[in-house]
């Protein structure tokens, strides 16, 4: 039995957003600015044809509203929400400062962002702004309580879109001034700063603290504390504009959901703060058709979407029909790939699926970016499939509010992520979200639920947690980890996990330094494999082979016991990977990177001791997800294969596309799709 949602939760809004909907939210980015009203008409029958039930507005459309300071025009906002009201359509509506128009940029040329390298954003794109900039911050969030004003009682509004893609970072003078003040409320003294900062190396003391600014470009290296400070102010600064526009929203609308859109693989933004201030993270994901795994960097995302509000169901924002309009060459999905692709979202937990665009913008930078309806209208094979998805959609609002459960988890953080990029490193192009995909990938292709964390969660529902290269830890952090493991967790470390504390200083003593206790091993010295292709040789503990290339360590095992050692190479005869037992659980350590294989296969041993299987058995390339909750149980079956594929469903239940029974094993086509609500006898969680 689920409990009631209190009506001031985020679980209350949402709720009531699918109920108003009707089930799982379904359209995109509505830009009728850019078009004759003579279109408009036109626009909402094809959006009714489609099953459209819910259009963003307004995302980049201040210039339009606020033509000179403090004139508004909302009147064809007021006409296109009323149009879209009475044809039975939603409306998220988004707060524009993305865009600072063109007027306000003339008065105060200085929003502008400030590159690392003292030049100056021109005018003519979007997040065009410094957001410690008074007056960007003064009219943004007079645009929010005009707009809040206005439209509580819009029979049309679904949901608050604040901003879009928060992200420009600026050097600039308000900048420096806002990075002293949050320096300020960090530490409580310039000799703390300077402490933290290292800043005796290379003679960096500041005396005062109109000495400190933001880290600009410097001759050579800059300051690593330094710069990571910075990533925290950034983010932390943005935050801070997100939620005053939030709470002015809040304050007109508290029954209304309040979101803003994330990024696939976005480094400026520590995500896991930002989701806590949300009612959901909401993501715009557009992988590339050009690559044949996109979808499994596409889950990863998804995973991390659902695990920053602790499982609670997210909202896809954007995705592309077919083509977008970013890359160098820009591919068109295949037949099927969109359906696939949205489905393969609610399977691992949204319950949203929009796209940007609803019709393909005739100019403009994003001209060749694809949308719902197309430059050829909607006689084409995307417009039927669009129709077709939103047909079948319709069919699954039970599946709304459901959640997936994990006994696995993999630590995730951007404390981490910008501590490890900041380069003057034994490895200065380490790419944190690739080492995070290749400790995921054995997962995802094993059909094993996990959870990411951060390091400050609470590990008490798992029994396996994995760290890829964690490199900063703090010892609250480090303590919380081996306290786990004590009390029974398995603990999967990769290389590079423990080396840095929070002010992303060396811990010393060895490597790993904040987990050397709980491994029971310990580096001297970190080898990484210079050469393109340069591998080495491993020999197991149990007589097999194996390899590593890209990165060694000199290892000792202290209570460890040892797994693999390099056979061959520099570090030939010490160990390679251990895994040390420590109180009632145990801890194994990878100091190399190892081959595909054997990680595979050692995943699968460290899953099975913590008593964690699949969610079904299935071929490689068959994705299997598993959603309940409100009595009810949905199994989601994806091929992501090119050839047909056969599953065995067991018990099986009702195929919610195709409205039959169905059990036993089934032959799942190319791109194909099941989507069972399961009979009441199946498992009612996941990650099992």
């Amino acid at each position: 039995m689920t409990s009631e949602p209190s009506a001031s939760t985020p679980e209350h809004r949402l709720r009531r957003l699918h109920e108003r909907l009707g089930g799982i939210a379904y359209g995109g980015d509505y830009n009728p600015e850019q078009w004759p009203r003579e279109v408009w008409q036109d626009d909402v029958r094809l959006m009714k044809q489609a099953g459209v039930n819910l259009v963003t507005l307004a995302v980049f459309s201040w210039s339009r509203l606020e033509t000179a300071d403090g004139v508004y025009d909302f009147g064809w906002l007021d006409e296109i929400m009323d149009l879209l009201h009475a044809n039975g359509i939603g409306v998220d509506l988004a707060t524009p400062d993305a865009v600072p128009p063109a007027w306000l940029i003339a008065r105060h040329p200085d929003i502008l962002p400030v590159l690392a390298d003292g030049s100056t954003f021109g005018f003519g794109s979007r997040q065009h702004f410094d957001v410690s900039h008074p007056a960007y911050r003064e009219k943004s969030l007079a645009m929010a309580e005009k707009m809040g004003e206005r439209y509580a009682g819009h029979p049309a509004l679904c949901m608050w879109h604040v901003n879009n893609e928060y992200g420009p970072v600026s050097y600039g003078p308000h900048a420096d001034r806002a990075f002293r003040e949050w320096l300020q409320d960090k530490y409580r003294s310039l000799e703390e700063l300077n402490a933290a900062w290292s800043t005796d190396v290379w003679g960096q003391v500041s005396s005062d603290w109109s000495q400190v600014n933001a880290p600009a470009q410097p001759r050579t290296w800059s300051n690593p504390s330094r710069r990571l400070d910075f990533h925290r102010f950034t983010s932390d600064s943005m935050l801070a504009h997100y939620k005053a526009e939030r709470d002015i929203l809040r304050r007109h609308t508290p029954d209304v959901p309040v979101v803003t859109n994330f990024m696939r693989f976005y480094k400026n933004n520590d995500y896991w703060a930002w989701a806590a201030e949300e009612d959901a993270a909401a993501l715009d994901i557009y992988p590339d058709p050009r690559e044949d795994d996109a979808h499994v960097a596409a889950a990863l995302n998804f995973d991390l979407m659902r695990s920053l509000r602790k499982g609670q169901p997210w909202l896809v924002m954007e995705q592309a029909t077919g083509a977008v309009s970013q890359w160098s060459v820009n591919v068109s999905k295949l037949p099927g790939k969109m359906r696939l692709g949205s489905y393969q979202a609610i399977a691992q937990g949204a319950d949203s699926i929009l796209f940007f665009q609803w019709r393909q913008a005739r100019g403009g930078t994003e001209r060749f970016h694809s949308g719902m309806v197309n430059h050829a209208g909607p006689n084409t094979r995307i417009f039927r499939e669009v129709c077709e998805l939103g047909q079948e959609l319709k069919g699954l609002a039970g599946i709304t509010g459901t959640r997936s459960r994990a006994k696995a988890a993999l630590l995730f953080d951007w404390d981490c992520w910008w501590a490890l990029e900041l380069g003057n490193s034994p490895r200065s192009e380490l790419n944190y979200p690739q080492e995070v995909l290749r400790l995921y990938r054995p997962f995802f292709d094993a059909n094993v639920t996990v959870d990411f964390v951060d390091a400050k969660s609470d590990l008490s529902q798992y029994s396996l947690l994995v760290l890829p290269a964690t490199y900063l830890l703090s010892d609250e952090a480090a303590q919380r980890i081996e306290d786990w493991v004590a009390g029974g967790g398995r603990l999967v470390a990769g290389y590079l996990s423990g080396i840095v504390d929070p002010d992303n200083t060396i811990r010393l003593g060895g490597y790993p330094g904040a987990l050397r206790n709980v491994l029971g091993a310990w580096s001297e010295e970190m080898h990484p494999l210079a050469g393109e292709g340069e591998a080495v040789k491993l020999s197991t503990a149990d007589g097999g082979t194996a390899s590593a290339d890209y990165w060694t360590e000199h290892l000792h095992a202290t209570t460890a016991d040892v797994l693999a050692s390099y056979a061959s190479g520099r570090l030939a005869g010490a160990p390679a990977v251990t895994r040390n037992s420590f109180g009632a659980g145990t801890a194994v350590y990878l100091s190399a990177r190892v081959d595909s294989g054997f990680l595979a296969e050692l995943l699968a041993a460290e899953r099975a001791a913590a008593g964690i299987r699949p969610e079904l058995d299935a071929p490689l390339g068959v994705q299997v997800r598993r959603r309940a909750g409100n009595g009810r149980s949905y199994l989601l079956v994806l091929n992501h294969n090119d050839a047909p594929a056969l599953v065995d469903v067991g018990a099986g239940g009702t195929d919610l596309l195709a409205g039959e029974a169905v059990a036993g094993t089934v032959e799942l086509a190319p791109n194909g799709v099941l989507v069972l609500e399961e009979k009441p006898s199946a498992p009612a969680e996941t990650g099992r």
